[in-house]
């Protein structure tokens, strides 16, 4: 009898426990790889194709992008500090896409050469100690930077600066030459306004 109830009550133990469901976390890119056709010149600043990031696993998530590198690769390895992403984290129901825009800022004295990064979505988890999640996608990048000097570089860097925000750039031109004309102008000419009462 007494084992009777001791196999009673482990049965009762387990159905009362609740069950606990594994969810599947995954992650997708929408592109197989980048290639940037044209040569980059040293102290440029390019935005290359957006990355579709795909929530591909069946609970809800933060995710980001981030560079990865080859062990063994040929190329050279573009550094992560070279690269901005757009938005740098962002929360993905399952199935949902986010599309990250990419920047690549070229240092001035970049060293010319083909170069070559992964460009990996993943899941970020705060996880406890001891654990980590190794679930990720990534994205073939290459390109290649064009020889130039230090004063081509500080060149490439000013006409980057200046496409990416136009028209802003026009207008402070503008506003600067502007000023620079009225203080001439005042310089060698004078003027008088002013306002009087006109007599009856």
């Amino acid at each position: 009898m007494r084992k009777f109830i001791l196999i009673f009550l482990l049965l009762a133990l387990v159905l009362l426990i609740p069950v606990i469901v594994l969810a599947r976390i995954g992650v997708g890119v929408g592109l197989g790889k980048i290639e940037v056709d044209e040569l980059l010149k040293p102290g440029g600043i390019y935005n290359l194709p957006s990355l579709p990031v795909l929530n591909t696993g069946d609970e809800p998530g933060k995710y980001g992008v981030s560079v990865e590198y080859h062990q063994d690769q040929p190329q050279m390895q573009p550094p992560q500090e070279w690269f901005s992403f757009e938005p740098s984290s962002f929360y993905l129901e399952p199935g949902q896409v986010q599309n990250v825009t990419i920047k690549l800022n070229l240092p001035v004295k970049t060293v010319p050469g083909d170069y070559f990064a992964y460009l990996e979505g993943h899941p970020i988890r705060e996880t406890g100690p001891g654990t980590t999640i190794g679930v990720a996608a990534a994205t073939k990048l290459y390109f290649t930077v064009a020889p130039a000097n230090i004063w081509q570089g500080i060149y490439y860097r000013i006409v980057s600066f200046w496409i990416m925000y136009t028209p802003w750039t026009w207008i402070v031109l503008l506003v600067v030459l502007a000023a620079i004309i009225i203080a001439i102008i005042g310089k060698y000419f004078s003027f008088q306004i002013g306002i009087s009462k006109k007599q009856p």
